[in-house]
């Protein structure tokens, strides 16, 4: 089995590597391609990840490339998770909208819309390079903006699957607040990429009875802790909703608090810096602590499982992925992408039946995916009107003023990234 990841240069990539070499028995990969522009990156992540796999006497070959066709080629999977214009750009998704009292965000909001810019053409533009060479290949993206990325990809014909880490890592956060073992936590997670709610926490499969009561019970404090969330947010919910819902439910809040610090990219990159220095250290042969604090837990686990079950190599029955909303949720149109539970094979991914939506998620919903509509038309034609319009749109900017701000910088911020500006 052959996988090639693109954006193999990341920093985050040994965590990937750690998986792959943990979870052998699951996804047996002969063959590993890391596929990266930057030369030096690469050289350095990939003398780290060929390391792990001597360590813990993975047999796998890791070879890396900056010649993307190349790379893909012949690959069973190829995961996506690149970040066009790298951390640079992330920093001026995160501080140009505050200027006009928006949350700077790297996925949400008019950040994430600058991000949905940049990277749509590119994903596609990779996403047919593979299918040219290997039209069978499944494509797990793991780059944001998910949902929207994935709606991309799928509307242009290709096999390919959202992937996130949010519910994996609730599953884990919720087992060891049980003290049972992961594999027994079912979540009834709904909603879009990085806007969902767990509805029910059930134990033993999708039938079991939902514990979510007793878990809010007894540790809702370290639940809203972990959340950055007040206790009575949960509390009057009756439900854990993403930490991405923060920038909704205390909007106003995180903009002040993000005008008083250093944003998230600035954090990460002076992160990768000392990162880098130490996969340069030729002993150096398990992914470092620091790593932990980069973001993106448990991703490696949800990667191997994804990709064995699409592969046909195992892996859960039920996974949380981003796929074809197909009336699950009847509020929303066929070609919408929601993430929720879905059995996954090797022909791909079918949503389970979710209950009925309460209108206080169901209605956030269709607005977001009405903003995602206007994103991915902006993203696939460009125009200023069609970024003012997607940027109206979204719940948390939604005023003409603010719009027509946010157009301007987000246009001059992106102009290098934007071809038809």
């Amino acid at each position: 089995m052959k996988l090639a990841v693109v954006g193999g240069g990341s920093t985050y990539t040994p965590e990937l590597i750690d998986g792959f070499a943990r979870l052998r028995d699951t996804l047996p990969i002969e063959e590993l391609v890391l596929v990266d522009p930057a030369a030096d990156r690469l050289d350095l992540v990939g003398g780290l990840a060929r390391r792990i796999f001597a360590k813990q006497d993975h047999a796998g070959k890791i070879t890396t490339t900056t010649d993307l066709d190349a790379g893909v080629a012949d690959a069973d999977a190829v995961l996506l998770q690149l970040r066009v214009g790298g951390q640079a750009a992330r920093n001026q998704d995160e501080t140009w909208p505050l200027e006009c009292g928006c949350v700077g965000q790297e996925t949400t909001g008019a950040g994430g819309l600058a991000k949905a810019l940049r990277t749509v053409p590119v994903v596609l533009d990779i996403a047919e390079r593979v299918r040219r060479t290997n039209p069978d290949a499944w494509i797990i993206d793991f780059t944001n903006p998910v949902g929207i990325v994935t709606r991309a990809l799928l509307q242009a014909g290709h096999k390919a699957v959202g992937l996130c880490n949010v519910a994996i890592g609730f599953q884990r956060k919720f087992a060891r607040l049980l003290d049972v073992n992961p594999s027994e936590v079912h979540l009834d997670h709904v909603g879009l990429n990085h806007l969902t709610w767990e509805l029910g926490v059930r134990l033993g499969g999708p039938d079991g009875e939902s514990v979510l009561p007793k878990l809010l019970a007894e540790h809702g404090d370290t639940i809203a802790d972990d959340l950055r969330m007040d206790r009575r947010i949960v509390d009057r919910l009756g439900v854990v909703p993403s930490y991405y819902l923060r920038y909704f439910y205390a909007h106003d809040e995180v903009v002040r608090e993000l005008g008083t610090k250093p944003s998230r990219a600035a954090e990460v990159a002076a992160m990768e810096k000392e990162l880098l220095a130490m996969y340069g250290d030729p002993t150096l042969d398990e992914k470092p602590e620091l790593l932990a604090k980069r973001g993106g837990a448990f991703y490696s686990e949800a990667a191997v499982d994804l990709a064995a079950s699409l592969l046909g190599n195992g892996g859960s029955p039920v996974q949380v992925v981003n796929t074809y909303n197909n009336g699950t949720l009847p509020f929303l149109p066929d070609d919408a992408v929601i993430e929720v539970q879905a059995r996954v094979g090797h022909d791909g991914a079918t949503p389970l039946a979710v209950p009925a939506l309460d209108p206080l998620y169901a209605g956030l919903i269709a607005n977001v995916t009405a903003y995602e509509d206007l994103a991915l038309e902006a993203a696939l034609r460009g125009g200023r009107d069609r970024v003012f319009k997607a940027l109206l749109a979204h719940p948390l900017i939604g005023q003409f003023d603010y719009a027509e701000g946010l157009t301007d910088r987000l246009i001059a911020h992106n102009r290098e990234h934007l071809a038809w500006a």
